[in-house]
């Protein structure tokens, strides 16, 4: 019983491994979209972030389905250690592996959130460059039909 249960746990962690490379993966994809900010692919950047929050909901059940069976195991396999030595090795040596990964995909994603931030910088100066070129184009269209309707008289400099 206890020895399945620890089987089990040991593919949980190897799932949620596995898990993390995905999220790897799509930093990898996040940081070459962000990395020319001129040809950000908007289409491509949000499916991303739809593809890195299904990963997380998976490794947030992972966690949760974890948690669950290692307390049910918890005390059997701390009153007897030497018996499952070997899994419990096993598994601590993927309980590093993660906690390496997790690390590696916490730095991928403070990189990605400032590439993300320099992007919706400069497309917010875009944007405020535009309604201002949009806005001097409005100016000169109203006064240039405000100067049609003076009469000939008032532009003509002989008064």
């Amino acid at each position: 019983m206890v020895s399945a249960s620890l089987d089990m746990l040991e593919e949980s962690l190897i799932k949620k491994i596995g898990v993390m490379d995905k999220i790897q993966e799509e930093n990898e994809k996040q940081k070459e979209l962000l990395k020319n900010p001129d040809n950000v692919d908007e289409e491509a950047f949000d499916k991303i972030l739809d593809v890195k929050g299904e990963l997380i909901d998976q490794l947030l059940k992972l966690d949760d389905g974890f948690q669950t069976l290692f307390d049910k195991v918890k005390k059997e396999v701390g009153d007897n250690k030497e018996l499952y030595k070997d899994q419990i090795k096993r598994m601590q040596g993927l309980i590093q592996e993660i906690t390496a990964k997790s690390a590696s995909i916490e730095a991928a994603e403070h990189r990605n959130k400032k590439l993300a931030e320099d992007y919706f910088s400069q497309a917010r100066q875009k944007m405020n460059l535009g309604k201002q070129k949009s806005a001097a184009a409005f100016n000169y269209y109203k006064t240039m039909n405000n100067f049609q309707n003076i009469p000939p008289q008032f532009l003509d400099n002989k008064n």
